[in-house]
């Protein structure tokens, strides 16, 4: 009889155990829900340029277009007039055009 009391202990045991883990399981998944569902959502990331490293050269501003377009109105000018010939004045109008 005490073989069969043994196997009868081992049983109950065994299945104390595996309740009391699946309980616990149970209870750390609900915390780990509970802390990411509290936890707050990360800001939005912000839509900025990139800031250049230090050291780097600053990058020269874009020229204004009014101004390109003054500039072009006077090479136009200067060709018409005959001071510029046409290969100067595409030269330069690339030149400005970038």
């Amino acid at each position: 009889m005490g073989l069969l009391k043994t196997a009868a202990r081992v049983s109950v045991a065994s299945s104390v155990h595996g309740r009391v883990q699946r309980r616990q399981q149970q209870r750390w998944a609900a915390q780990d829900q509970m802390a990411a569902a509290s936890a707050a959502p990360p800001p939005p990331p912000v839509a900025h340029a990139p800031t250049p490293p230090a050291g780097a050269p600053a990058a020269p501003a874009a020229p204004d277009m009014n101004e390109s377009l003054a500039q072009l109105k006077q090479l136009g000018e200067l060709r018409d007039a005959g001071i510029l010939t046409d290969a100067e004045f595409e030269a330069k109008k690339a030149q400005i055009l970038g």
